[in-house]
């Protein structure tokens, strides 16, 4: 079971407490003040013990930094793409490892952990904080399934930096978007954005092979993403393979920027080599908006990725239900195209009573007597 011996030092009696972890090896805890005190914590070890929870102490001894190469390297590609691992890496050694690397499991607080997330917010951004916390968070959850540790000191802190509330999404009518690839370089890439909904990743990593133009289908199966200057090519967002309706109306468009390409050339741009997505005041795309805006001055500033915004705008507009929009455009889930776009079917309510006014109106009882529920009201509704 264990032992409990007394010994003295300069400030008194103190009582240590001599036991055998599970692998049979003996270790020992000293320092009590009382022996009740020592009594506690043998009787905590073993149920620990019987019941599976022992954390052998020695092994929190181990830096947050020695564990954290191997936490990293459980999220590299293709476990994550390389747009969603290169924010952890540099999170890990810009943030987390000066302050963290060197400390000892068993030594960091919670309280350490909030101060050092509260003197970064003020001079980081709420989502560059809450990412190096999930960092430091997801190593020391490691820990603990290692069993090193008992509980994450990193995890249920109070007080976070809030994120700022959404940007404000720009949506554009059938006619701005008709203006803006009329004077755009790439005219089809600009139609096929505003009305399939595609990422520009997507979009861009069409090849001719992915065209299904007797259904008028694109095969939505790669994803090219600029990660430091170079691309790199995976699945779709969600891992999910999709088709997509385009109108007919985009046949000749379609049809053109296929003519004298192979099946694995590319669908826009030269046929070989992936665009990619400029984000300065001399690109393609922000040179088509101010043209477009001497013609419509009431058309607003833009990206590429609003066009998917107006995709998903116009298609709610014309009537499509939530789980058709939520295919279109690759969301994981309903609820997430309803989270997403809760103010354009919000605008959608006030359609909704008139319909019900209507079939109300035109049902097997078509009046309604508005004076007769008065009535009803003051008779009854006192009960």
């Amino acid at each position: 079971m264990g032992s409990i011996t007394p010994y003295d030092t300069a400030n008194g009696r103190r009582y240590r407490v001599r036991y055998r972890k599970p692998d049979h090896t003996q270790t020992d805890k000293r320092g009590f003040t009382t022996k009740r005190e020592a009594e506690r914590f043998l009787a905590s070890v073993t149920i620990a013990k019987a019941t599976g929870d022992y954390i052998d102490p020695s092994l929190s001894r181990v830096t947050v930094g020695a564990l954290a190469a191997t936490w990293l390297a459980s999220k590299r590609p293709p476990v994550l793409k390389p747009s969603s691992y290169l924010p952890l890496k540099t999170a890990w050694h810009v943030h987390v490892e000066p302050r963290w690397g060197q400390r000892e499991l068993r030594s960091i607080l919670p309280s350490e952990v909030q101060a050092w997330v509260t003197e970064m917010a003020t001079t980081r951004s709420p989502s560059v904080v809450i990412r190096a916390l999930g960092v430091l968070a997801g190593v020391l959850d490691m820990a603990i399934d290692d069993r090193r540790i008992s509980r994450n000191p990193a995890r249920g802190l109070r007080n976070l930096p809030r994120r700022s509330g959404r940007k404000r999404r720009v949506y554009l009518t059938h006619k701005q978007l008709l203006i803006l690839a009329r004077v755009s370089a790439h005219p089809t890439l600009v139609m096929v954005l505003g009305y399939c909904g595609l990422r520009w990743g997507e979009a861009t990593a069409l090849r001719v092979r992915h065209v299904n133009r007797v259904r008028r289908r694109f095969n939505v199966e790669e994803n090219a993403v600029l990660v430091r200057w170079q691309i790199h090519v995976g699945t779709p967002k969600t891992h999910e393979r999709r088709s997509v309706p385009y109108m007919a109306a985009l046949t000749p468009l379609v049809d053109a920027v296929c003519e004298d390409k192979e099946p694995d050339d590319l669908l826009f741009g030269n046929g070989k080599t992936h665009m990619k997505r400029e984000n300065d005041d001399k690109s393609w795309f922000a040179v088509a908006v101010r043209r477009a805006q001497k013609i419509d001055p009431t058309i607003p500033r833009l990206t590429p990725h609003d066009l998917r915004h107006t995709a998903a705008s116009l298609a709610i507009s014309a009537g499509a239900n939530v789980k058709a929009v939520q295919k279109m455009l690759g969301h994981a889930s309903a609820a997430m195209t309803l989270d997403t776009y809760s103010d354009l079917f919000e605008d959608d309510l006030d359609a909704v009573a008139a319909q019900m006014e209507t079939a109300a109106a035109t049902g097997p009882h078509s009046v309604i007597d508005v004076s007769a529920l008065l009535d009803a009201e003051h008779r009854f509704g006192r009960f």
